[in-house]
């Protein structure tokens, strides 16, 4: 259909050539709903979940009125992790690789606040970042926004959700009053509607389709006894045997409990939540996206901006009260053409929940019986890839492909055993099939990435 075409909206030449050369052809629902409203300088309220096209949403918008000859900051991004800020700014740039000398400032705890005022120091666009480290840029006048045009809050929900309502709003009484401001939430609570209220003008609201559908993620809910939790979540993986599973959880305790259990029954898992320090997540994430970790354990706040590829399964341990995150979770698997699982478990005292979800999703659910599955009391669970961290990155002129190289020439891999490459400034990591480990392991006892001895270690 030609009004899907992004060629349709009055975006500059630069970005539609671009998007062609990226392969964004057609527009998702998001983008077709709410472009046109972000293009025309409207503020915009968007109703819509994690993989469904909303950093190209308002990236192109602010894109397209950027004045790259004024080195000030124009628009900012307000997101509630570091790790989603990470995702946005590389959404950005990629979007931005058609127009010269656009930069992109990431201002994120969990990294050196210096290197971060230097940047600002020599200039920038477009600031993306999270509230705490945007509020202390602003408490130690490292960062103007004077002529701030688009301000994005990216997950809003998901931010007040985590107790940030008060930098929020501190932020924002820096911004010039007459700016443009784009609200994107994967939920509508209260919360939502009394801040929009606050900082917004006449609002535009687009709202994209929720529901899941059947076709593409299967939904089975399960009802089991409060002491039998643990042993139906097990029979779900005996029976199901998922290869890649994200397990949703409501209390950070309640992820470590159900990881040590999977363990003790030899399916790896990793738990994610507030409580671990940055670098901890950091690797957990990344353990988890290129497959050297078959589960993850993960509080809601903990999985938000998590955007894995080939996610077959998503386990609600536990119901959430609000139907709408159950949505929310369940749509990271049955994504790229693939179909997914959403299995749940409930008590009789949470079957309240689970008719909160079939009235939001309009349709009846499907009911499955613990003690029909088939169990399996040898099913273990271990990840196809085991991730290696070498002390050197960035700061060393590290590239992917001198670990390639390395790992294809003198240390006799083949191209399809190894997985995801990932360079940091002082660290890289890289995957690799299990079965290749110890001749990679003895490869860097002695071996050399780019002319210089690199450690190198496993982790997990």
């Amino acid at each position: 259909m030609a009004g899907d075409s992004f060629s349709t909206l009055p975006l500059s030449p630069a970005l539609i050539a671009n998007l062609e050369s990226l392969g964004y052809l057609k527009m998702t629902a998001i983008q077709a709903q709410g472009l046109p409203h972000v293009l025309a300088g409207k503020d915009l309220i968007a109703k819509a979940k994690t993989g469904s096209g909303k950093t190209a949403t308002f990236g192109l918008g602010l894109l397209n009125k950027i004045n790259p000859r004024f080195f000030g900051v124009q628009a900012m991004i307000l997101c509630p992790t570091r790790e989603l800020a990470d995702q946005v700014g590389k959404e950005l740039r990629k979007l931005a690789r058609g127009i010269p000398n656009i930069k992109v400032v990431m201002l994120t705890g969990g990294k050196p606040f210096w290197p971060q005022k230097s940047s600002l120091e020599y200039g920038a666009h477009i600031v993306v970042g999270t509230p705490g480290r945007i509020q202390d840029h602003l408490g130690k006048q490292t960062l103007d926004l004077q002529g701030l045009e688009v301000l994005v809050l990216d997950e809003a929900d998901r931010m007040l959700d985590m107790g940030f309502s008060a930098e929020i709003n501190s932020i924002i009484a820096s911004t010039p009053s007459q700016r443009q401001t784009l609200l994107f939430s994967a939920t509508y609570p209260d919360t939502i509607e009394k801040m929009s209220r606050s900082i917004q003008r006449q609002p535009v609201t687009v709202t994209v389709e929720s529901a899941h559908q059947a076709e593409v993620i299967e939904q089975v809910f399960y009802q089991c006894s409060k002491d039998k939790r643990q042993d139906g979540l097990l029979a779900l993986f005996e029976h199901y045997q998922p290869k890649t599973t994200l397990v949703f959880c409501h209390t950070k305790l309640q992820c470590d409990e159900v990881a040590i259990c999977l363990r003790k029954q030899k399916i790896q898992a990793l738990a994610l939540h507030g409580d671990l320090e940055q670098r901890e997540r950091d690797q957990i994430l990344l353990r988890f996206a290129n497959h050297s970790c078959s589960v993850l354990v993960a509080t809601d706040v903990a999985a938000r901006g998590l955007d894995i590829k080939s996610l077959e399964a998503v386990i609600n341990f536990e119901l959430p009260h609000d139907p709408e995150i159950y949505v929310h979770r369940i749509g990271r698997t049955g994504r790229a053409g693939e179909k997914g699982i959403a299995l749940s478990i409930f008590t009789a005292s949470e079957k309240l929940r689970v008719e909160g979800v079939e009235s939001f999703q309009n349709q009846p659910g499907t009911f499955g019986k613990i003690s029909a599955l088939k169990r399996d009391a040898q099913f273990t669970l271990q990840a196809p890839m085991v991730t290696i961290q070498l002390d050197a990155g960035r700061k060393a002129k590290i590239r992917p492909g001198d670990i390639l190289g390395a790992l294809t020439g003198d240390a006799g891999l083949s191209g399809s055993q190894i997985g995801k490459i990932d360079i940091f400034d002082i660290v890289s990591y890289f995957a690799i099939e299990r079965e290749a480990l110890r001749s990679v392991l003895d490869y860097f006892a002695e071996g050399k990435v780019k002319g210089r001895n690199v450690r190198a270690r496993k982790m997990g």
